[in-house]
Formats: structure tokens, sequence, C-alpha cells
């Protein structure tokens, strides 16, 4: 411990004279940790943290799937809902989990908030306590929904200003009345995707009794999902294998139920896994991204030590004359590296908490559980590990050559001017080699990405969401009537369409690009199914307009018009997909289709261009458009096509709506822009984040080759001014430097194409019409690689040119 202390003493006491190298060193060091320990704060919150609830392993989400129709996650039946839990003997708890956008007065105003449907035993399966209050339970069962409902630690502060008499207190959810019994902890969230933000309110129901049908009906899937818990001392491997063999014996006893042809099964997948896998890639990537840096960041400094070790090398010849070993002189100097390794954590860790808030908001949105991510006692451990870890990576080679005991050759090279020996420019060659295959792995990876990105920009979408504020309302929890309804929406689009800078309005029942598209099961006229064949088909109710809001060109037929009501000949459009699939080289205009949603036939009055309809990169799909005036819904989503700002506008669109109902609520305000920002988000951060590590990894190569380059040039002066004494020109001092630099450069490049040939294929996952192995891009970061490092080699370069040859003559 005392040599220890001696040795840090002495480090610190070296680096304080050096001010200039250690700043440098700090900078650029606490650049590489600091970017390793934010990524890691946000991979442990998200991937590895055990979710916050006892024995969370045993949770796991239970999916409905038919094999047949290729379709997944279509929803459970009540029924089968209690089976499972009574019968499967795979299960201690299950509970039905439906989630939803409701409606919730009984505070100021009535707000629009995510709310989830659940059965009695939820919050017993979680082992969640309130933290006011209580949980409902099974004991508060009756036929339908139970009275009791819950709410959220944010929504109760919200919306009741944090009261404490809140037990008891009647809520309404969509004109329903409830009362509250429990107020949640600040940091209790439901363990599964959401619709939009986290749940706000909890209600229970058993499924039995009005409104759900009476007797049970085993084929009607109206519970949307299920998670569950499952005995102790059974693995998901394990449930799920028990499971098969239930829903074998399910199957044989209710075959109306599940015919075969349907080959229904049912999937079990971890709550944990099931709410973070889809990020699990991209976070991994950046995670790898980060640690590239970090090591491109080590071999940075490592060149910069061994540069530095050229002016102590007497210093350690000596020492070593005088008896000092090896091992005492390596230690010394790791303990230097290492010292200042662990200055940069410090500086990279006081970086992170100063701005923890504004890299999570970097993430996407979309990403669950950034609630949780906080600089934890085990973010603090990587940190600590990942300093020393460092110290050692960059510090380890410089030691072991400056402390070489050959002390004679260590005293010639350690006089005055002489410089670096050949061992020591061979490991700074190598290091150089090293970070250029490292620089062109990230870059690689990076334009990869960034390609994707604006390949999928590029996409057309079928309709122009430029300058389009959209804005959603709900008529059925404001207590509207189909009749008083219609009329509302008619009045509403005649408001808008008056109000300044409007250029056009439309209504529909979803939003183009939507993460959830609605569908129904088609029966086209004179079409006969294939054997299998799934005629689920996504449709949306539109009022007249809504093509040219969005500018969706008819390619055949007429828009809806107000005369298309519930007295006229039912209408509907389809797009051309729709026709080609089902009327293929027939004209689609006069045929009849019809439907689940409407059990009528509708006459095809016109024929839509293609739209994308879930995401920028599906393929074209079959859809149809019914007329709101024929087909009523009570939710709505206002698409108005404005000459100013589209975000701006929405508080004019508000104001217009509380004119007509002031105690509508309105929600969802914002620009069709967005749901295109949210379809290429994934690619976007990637591409971003990796993007600027790639750039930064360009920068420390280019440090880098320059630095060996002039250290080189600088050691061979003398012989640079014995070849211009014997004749040689400029241009020959130029392909001398230059030439060294850049045969470093293609090493390293070789090396790092081939590195990247084989590691790009891990992003395969997030690029989207380009592969891993794109020639275009390996090609232009190799060539931009190859100018940076011209670059860098010509400014030494143009210095040894500069030369007086007789002034080199006499440099030692």
């Amino acid at each position: 411990m005392f040599t220890f202390v001696q040795d840090a003493r002495y480090a610190l006491r070296t680096l304080l004279k050096s001010p200039a190298f250690t700043i440098v060193a700090v900078l650029t060091l606490a650049l590489g940790i600091g970017a390793n320990v934010a990524i890691f704060s946000v991979v442990y919150g998200v991937l590895l943290r055990p979710l916050p609830f006892p024995h969370s392993e045993q949770l796991v989400r239970i999916f409905d799937d038919l094999a047949g129709p290729n379709s997944q996650d279509v929803g459970m039946s009540a029924p089968e809902l209690w089976d499972l839990e009574e019968r499967s003997g795979v299960f201690r708890e299950i509970s039905a989990v439906a989630p939803s956008n409701s409606a919730v007065g009984g505070g100021e105003r009535t707000v629009r908030a995510e709310s989830l449907v659940t059965s009695p035993d939820y919050f017993e399966l979680l082992g969640a306590k309130p933290e006011l209050g209580r949980v409902y339970t099974r004991q508060d069962t009756v036929p339908g929904f139970s009275v009791p409902v819950v709410i959220s630690d944010g929504f109760w502060r919200r919306n009741y200003g944090s009261d404490a008499n809140i037990i008891g207190r009647k809520m309404s959810l969509d004109r329903d009345v409830y009362t509250i019994v429990g107020v949640m902890p600040p940091g209790f969230r439901h363990p599964g995707r959401t619709l939009d933000t986290d749940v706000e309110v909890w209600s229970a129901t058993g499924f039995n009794g009005a409104p759900f049908p009476v007797p049970p009906d085993r084929t009607l899937r109206f519970v949307p999902g299920a998670i569950g818990r499952l005995k102790p001392g059974l693995t998901v491997a394990q449930a799920q294998s028990q499971l098969d063999a239930y829903v074998a014996q399910l199957a044989r006893q209710y075959p109306a139920a599940y015919p075969a042809a349907a080959r229904w099964r049912l999937r079990l997948v971890s709550v944990k896994e099931d709410l973070v896998g889809p990020q699990r890639t991209e976070l991994f990537i950046l995670f790898g991204a980060v640690g590239f840096l970090l090591l491109i960041a080590c071999v940075n400094i490592a060149n910069l030590l061994l540069a530095r070790s050229s002016g102590r090398r007497r210093e350690i010849a000596i020492r070593l004359a005088m008896g000092a070993s090896r091992a005492r002189l390596a230690r010394q100097l790791l303990t230097e590296s290492t010292l200042l390794a662990v200055i940069s954590g410090v500086v990279a860790l006081v970086t992170v908490l100063f701005l923890k808030n504004a890299i999570i908001s970097l993430a996407p949105a979309d990403i669950p559980r950034l609630n949780e991510v906080d600089v934890s006692v085990k973010v603090l451990f990587f940190a600590f590990l990942i300093s020393i870890f460092t110290g050692v990576l960059f510090g380890l080679a410089p030691a072991l050559q400056a402390s070489n005991p050959n002390q004679v050759e260590n005293l010639r090279e350690g006089g005055r001017g002489s410089g670096a020996g050949r061992r020591h420019t061979r490991l700074s060659r190598v290091l150089v080699v090293s970070e250029v295959a490292l620089s062109i792995i990230l870059l690689a990876g990076a334009g990869l990405l960034l390609r994707s990105f604006w390949r999928v920009l590029e996409v057309r979408p079928g309709f122009n969401s430029h300058n389009i504020t959209i804005a959603s309302y709900d008529l059925f929890s404001a207590g509207y009537s189909p009749e008083k309804g219609a009329e509302f929406d008619r009045q509403l689009v005649v408001k808008l369409e008056a109000l300044p800078g409007v250029q056009s309005v439309a209504l529909s029942s979803r939003v183009p690009l939507g993460l959830i598209p609605d569908s129904t099961s088609v029966k086209p006229e004179g079409y006969v199914p294939q054997a299998k064949e799934l005629m689920e088909t996504p449709d949306a109710i539109v009022t007249p307009n809504f093509f040219r809001t969005l500018q969706i060109p008819l390619v055949a037929g007429r828009d809806f018009t107000l005369e298309d009501t519930k007295s006229s000949q039912r209408a509907v459009i389809v797009n051309e997909a729709f026709a080609n699939r089902y009327w293929p080289q027939q004209q689609a205009l006069g045929k009849r289709l019809s439907s689940d949603t409407t059990h009528e036939w509708f006459t095809v009055v016109g024929v839509a261009h293609d739209t994308k309809t879930g995401t920028l990169t599906e393929k074209p799909t079959p859809f149809v458009y019914l007329p709101l005036y024929q087909v009523y819904s009570p939710a709505m989503i206002i698409h108005a096509r404005v000459a100013g700002d589209p975000v701006a506008f929405g508080k004019t669109v508000e104001h217009a709506i509380h004119q007509l109902n002031p105690d509508l609520v309105v929600y969802d305000v914002n620009s069709l822009d967005l749901n295109e920002q949210i379809n290429t988000f994934p690619q976007h951060i990637a591409g971003t984040f990796v993007g600027a590590f790639g750039l930064l990894a360009l920068v420390l190569a280019a440090v880098g080759i320059y630095g060996v380059t002039a250290y080189t040039t600088r050691q061979r002066t003398h012989e640079i001014g014995i070849r211009m004494a014997l004749g040689a020109g400029k241009e020959d001092i130029l392909r001398l430097v230059v030439g060294h630099g850049l045969r470093l450069t293609f090493i390293g490049l070789a090396l790092g194409l081939a590195a990247s040939y084989a590691l790009t294929r891990y992003l395969s996952s997030l690029l989207l019409g380009i592969t891993s192995t794109d020639a275009l891009t390996f090609s232009t970061v190799a060539l931009l690689l190859c100018a940076v490092s011209l670059v860098a080699c010509f400014l030494p370069a143009r210095r040894a040119m500069r030369l007086d040859p007789m002034s080199a003559l006499h440099y030692e």
C-alpha cells in the first residue's frame, strides 16, 4: 500500500508537470468513458434491471396465434381465459389486459387518459401494493364491470391536486360511474406495452354478465390480451410445453371453436422480453458503437503516451541501471495511466449526472422503462470498472515498451534529440493501424444506418402529410347518439373550413401510418376465397374531401359526397391493391362488397391510389374506405390542411370544437408529419448516434495518423536532409512522407473492411432498402477515410518539404 501511494503521488506530480498532455488525454478519455456510462445506464435500466415486481421472472404474456391464416395475437375468449387459470395447471394467477383511451371525469374537468381493463386479481398477480387506499381484488367481482377503480400517482397529483381525501370519490369513465379506492405509488407502471402513454386508470371485470355475452361464447375473442404468473418452479419453456398439450386437449374438446384449419396455439413470452425485446438490437448496437469509440480513444492515448515516453527514456534507463526491476517500472507507468483514466472517469461521470435528463430526452419515446433509467450503484460500479480497465488497456503497451531492460540502447536512444527507437516506432504504427481499422468499422455501420434512413425518407407514402393538423375526439364518451353525432361532425367540418388559413378539412376514423390499423373481414362480390385465405382488410370511415385533404389521387370513379347518407345507395371506395387482388383485369367500379362491420352490400364508387397504412416499408395492401354518414363512428380524427404551422393551428382547432361543445375532450393534437417521423425514428436515432460516434472516430483516427506521421517525419529529419543534399526534390519528399502514412491507412483499411463485412450483419434488422454489405456504403466510407488520411499525412509532409538541407543535416 505504501508503494502504491508513492506511485500515485509520483504519477500525479508527473501529470501536473505536463498540463497540456493531461488536459487533452482527460478530455479524450472522458468522451469515450462518458459515452459508455451514459449508454450503459440506459441499457441497464431498460434491458438488464429486473422488473420491479416480486419474482418477475414468473410473469409472462399469453398470446393466441392462428398459424393457419398466419395471424398472431388475435385475442382470446372469456371461457378460454377462465380455463387457462383454473384447468391448465400452468398459472398461479392470470389477468386480462385491455388498454383503451378514455374520457375521465370527476376532477376539475374531463380529461383524456389511458385506462386498462383487467381481471380482478391483476394487482395480486403483480404483487403490487397501493400508496393510498386499497386495490380491487376478486372480492369486488360482480357481473359486468366492478365499481372500484385505481389511479396512478401522476394522475392523482395532476387532476386531484394530491387530495388526501381522494378515496371514495366518484369518477366517470366514458359515462360510466366508478369509485376510486386506491392510488398506486409513483414508481408503479403497467408491465406491458400501452397505446400512447403510461396507464393512468385501472378498472376490473370478470367478463361475465352484461355487457358481455350471456351465456359466454368461446368463439368471441374480445379479450385483447392476458398476463399470467407461472406456478413456482416452472420455466417459460416448461410452461410452454405443458400448455401445448393443454391446447391440443381443448381443440379436441371444442372443435367448432378451434377448427383444425386455423391451427390455434398459445404462445408464452416473458413479460420483460415482450416489453423491451423490440429495442434490444438498437440499444446493443449503440452500446457496441460507444465501445468501439472508447477503444479508439485508448489507442490514441496510447500513442500519446508512447510519444511522451520518448522524453523519459534516459530517466527510465538510469533507473533500470541502478537496479529497478522492469515490473516495478511498468507498475509505476501503469499507475500513471490508471490515474489518468480515473480522473477522466470522474469527469465523465459528473458530466453524465448533469446531462442525464438531456440524454434520456434524446432516446426514442417508445422505448419502455425509460423512467427507470438512473445513475444507480451498478452504473457507478460500471464507471469505476471501465475507468480501471481503460487505464490498463491504453497504458499496458507503452509501459512494457518504455520499461524494456536493454539499458544501453535506452541510454543511447534517450540521449538528446535521438527520439524513439525502432521498436517504439513499430508499436506506434501498429496502434495507428488498429485505430484505422476500428474507425472504418464504426463508419461502415454509421453509413449503412444513415443510408437506410435516407432510403426510408425517399419512400412515398401515397399521401401528402405536410401542413396537416390532426386532432382526435370521441362523441360516445360525451353521450352523443349516432344521429346527433353525425350532425355534430357536419357542423364541425363546416366550422373548420370557414377558419382563415384552412384549405381543406376531413374526418377519418384512423390516421395514415397508424400503428394499429382497424380491419374488417370483407366479402368481395364474385370472388371465391382460397382455402385458409385471410380476408381481413384494413378500413377507415371518412368524410367527403378526405382524399382531397390528404392529396390521395383517385384513379377511377368519384369521391364521397354529402349525398352519401343512410337513405342513399351504400358506397365504398377501395384502393388499387384491393381492386387488383379481388377483381384482377376487371372494372372495379360498380362491383359490390360486404363486411363484418356493416353486414350490408356496398357498391364501389371510386378507386384510390395505394397508400402506406401501417409502415413506410410495407408492400401495397388492400384497403377500403367507408363514408361516415352511412357507417357512423363516434371516435374521429380531424385532418385539416392549413397554410401555416400545423402544430400551432392545433389550438385553433380545439377552440372551434369547444365552441360547439365546451365539455368535449380533444386529444392527440399534433401534425400528421409526426406519424412519418415515428415510423423512421429507430433508423433515425441509431443512424444519428452511430453517425456521431463514427465522425468522432474519424477525427481521432486523423489525429492518430497525423501524430505518427509527424513524429516519424521529425525522427527522419537527418535522413531527409541527406536525400535533399543528394538531389531529392520536394515531390520525392512528399511521396516519402505521405506514402508512409497512407501505407498504414491501407493496412488498417483492409483489416477494418474485413471486420466490418463480418460485423455489420448484426445491423440487418435496422436496415431498410439496403443490405448489410452494401458496396456503395463500404466504398464511400473507405474513400472518406483515405481522403482524411491524405490530409493528415500532407501536413507533416509540407513541413518536411520546407526544410533547409543544411539545417536538416545538423539535426540530431
